[in-house]
């Protein structure tokens, strides 16, 4: 253990979810709920059981007309909001308030106006003076759910483009309008397609919610157990095996759970202690399990939640999505892994003690089996089944194949706990999908996402790099305020159509949205999955930020390679190209961690290092001549230090 590493309290599993879940609490608004104990918990659980019972029938025995469902799953939202969320500082945290009862009324009866009464709206084909009556309400509550689950940034932007809706044609210059009246504006949000009730609220009522309930079944099951003995048997063999296993299971976690926070307090309870122990810097420690964490974000087949609606908007099958992304997310891990492996190797380290790691043949007998689902949900997605279907029957089998042993089974307690505890992982994503379709619903309405796409190639100069640069930090600063899934379909309404005007295709335009919005959890100053490490560690936040920024860094290039390269999210291209392509790829963030470390077999000296990373930047931005060039300064600062770390054997022989 280093001298730094003395006298770090060694924190218990228990506490370590408990220090986690008080950072949680002030950084993260969805962590901020009551904790209810008698006959109130009761009250959440059977709404959160009947939520989930609900999605469970409807995807298993055919949803309902889309509006419909959408109002139930709205509703559902709205009251688990109102009653878990406290509305200020000062309301009782042991029961709802008035005030919460009143919300909760209002909540209920307007989200379900439309699953009462949208058939009648659809035979007379006009609205009455009730529909916006209801509608105001339900703009209203959803506003009010929003800045208590997501939090008042989000409400905030929301009110910004209602605003721009109703006195937009005020506004000079070439984001004016003609204006819309009050009445109008309460139509498109509640009545049509495109406002709360549209694509965003669609994929949370479905998809989402699913995968989330799926998700929360393996936990119950013990997923986290076997992927913790699992990652540890195949990488504690190696040079720095503590951390490089907290990559493997944050990457195995995230085929589930693509969650960032939800992945770091799953994995780092057990990896921070041990990387520690080890010989770990605490605050590096953190830091790689953030990475990590938000790395399930972008790892098929279970990504994060604005994957589905992504696959939506460009109206492919999630297969593909999921297809797209497989090789970025490896590039990702692998540059992750092998900064690291350096860190290992500059600081001495050993592998992990022989006794300390489970059997890899022991941990798939005991085990294995919970893989199953897993291989389910792959299969039916490849076979063309869609996600609601693959979630579905991926449940069942999760469910199935707990019964293979005793460890695993699946208690009748375990089943409702799953049950409710998918409900309440929904809450914060599904307000955040409903919200923002007050943003797509303006978007949309007056035209402001082609408005804003022509400025931003014209600011650009016309100019790819520039563009893809501005949509960036677009997608940065956003995610500063927005959780991840807002993020996304902000910046796919607004900045997506500036790329996709210069030639770049949909899907690398979305993709490249996406991660963006994925790896705004690691950005400082506010860096939610390097907060949730940090909590676990008893690190200072800021410190952690900055330090997974600096090993994350390669995945702030990787977007821009498939920008200027499709074939890595495979689309168009040989096969020739395309394995061309993702080896080029890999040597180059290989190269580009090893210059961010400033070592390879021994430290660099200043033109090793400028060479390694100018020659990473050309492997990763393909091309035959930056191939070639990159080929050449990563090979001759490989062999220059070769023939260094031989020279300085001899000398100490």
């Amino acid at each position: 253990m280093t001298e730094e590493n003395r006298g770090q309290p060694v924190l218990t599993e228990e506490q370590a979810t408990v220090a986690a879940e008080k950072v949680l609490e002030k950084v993260d608004t969805e962590s901020r709920f009551r904790k209810y104990k008698g006959n109130w918990a009761l009250l959440i659980t059977v709404i959160a059981v009947a939520m989930s019972a609900f999605h469970l029938y409807t995807s298993g025995f055919g949803t309902l007309m889309a509006m419909k469902q959408r109002s139930v799953h709205l509703a559902f939202l709205m009251a688990l909001t109102f009653l878990l969320y406290p509305g200020s500082a000062k309301s009782p945290r042991n029961r709802p308030s008035i005030v919460d009862w009143i919300w909760l009324a209002l909540s209920i009866t307007s989200s379900l106006y439309l699953f009462f009464m949208f058939d009648a709206f659809s035979i007379r084909g006009t609205a009455i003076t009730l529909d916006y009556i209801m509608g105001t309400i339900v703009i209203i509550c959803v506003l009010e759910g929003t800045r208590r689950t997501v939090g008042k940034e989000l409400m905030y932007l929301s009110l910004v483009f209602i605003a721009y809706g109703l006195w937009g044609e005020y506004i000079p210059g070439v984001l004016g309008h003609t204006g819309f009246t009050f009445r109008r504006l309460v139509y498109q949000l509640f009545l049509s397609s495109e406002g709360i009730f549209g694509t965003a609220l669609g994929v949370s009522a479905t998809y989402i919610f699913l995968f989330i309930l799926f998700g929360a079944f393996l936990t119950e099951t013990g997923m986290g157990l076997f992927i913790k003995d699992f990652a540890m048997s195949l990488a504690g063999r190696t040079i720095g095996g503590e951390a490089k296993v907290s990559i493997v299971a944050s990457g195995l976690m995230g085929m589930i759970n693509g969650s960032a926070v939800g992945n770091v307090a799953a994995t780092g309870t057990f990896t921070i202690p041990l990387m520690r122990d080890a010989g770990f810097k605490p605050v590096f420690s953190a830091a790689v399990v953030a990475v990590a964490g938000t790395g399930g974000m972008i790892m098929p087949p279970v990504m994060g939640a604005a994957s589905f609606i992504m696959a939506e908007y460009l109206g492919v099958q999630y297969v593909t999505i999921m297809l797209a992304a497989a090789i970025p997310a490896v590039l990702y891990y692998i540059a992750e892994y092998a900064y690291v492996h350096i860190e290992a190797v500059k600081l001495g380290m050993h592998i992990v003690k022989e006794e300390n790691i489970t059997p890899l043949r022991k941990v798939m007998r005991e085990r294995g089996h919970l893989i199953v689902p897993i291989v389910v949900i792959v299969w039916l997605l490849m076979i063309g089944r869609t996600p609601l279907y693959a979630a579905f029957y991926g449940i069942v089998s999760s469910v199935a194949v707990s019964f293979l042993s005793k460890s695993t089974r699946l208690t009748w307690k375990a089943f409702f706990r799953a049950m409710e505890q998918g409900a309440r992982q929904c809450v914060g994503v599904g307000m955040a999908c409903a919200v923002v379709g007050n943003i797509i619903g303006i978007t949309n309405l007056t035209g402001l996402g082609l408005v804003l796409g022509d400025n931003i190639v014209s600011l650009a100069g016309g100019s790819l790099i520039v563009t893809a640069f501005l949509t960036m930090v677009v997608c940065i600063i956003l995610g500063m305020g927005l959780p991840t899934t807002a993020c996304y379909i902000v910046t796919a309404t607004i900045a997506a159509p500036a790329l996709i005007t210069l030639g770049v295709s949909p899907l690398a335009a979305h993709m490249f949205s996406y991660y963006f919005a994925c790896l705004s959890n690691l950005t400082p100053p506010v860096a939610i999955a390097s907060y949730g490490a940090a909590g676990i560690s008893g690190q200072r936040p800021s410190e952690v930020g900055w330090a997974g920024f600096r090993i994350s860094l390669a995945g702030f290039l990787i977007p821009f390679t498939f920008i200027y390269s499709p074939q890595l999210l495979l689309e168009g291209g040989t096969a020739l190209s395309i394995t061309m392509s993702t080896i080029t790829s890999f040597v180059g963030v290989i190269a580009l961690a090893a210059s961010l470390q400033n070592y390879l077999y021994v430290k660099m000296n200043l033109i090793q290092r400028v060479a390694c990373f100018a020659g990473a930047v050309c492997l990763i931005f393909p091309g035959t001549i930056t191939d070639v060039i990159g080929v050449a300064l990563t090979a001759g600062v490989w062999f220059w230090q070769k023939q260094q770390r031989k020279q300085t054997r001899m000398q100490h022989a």
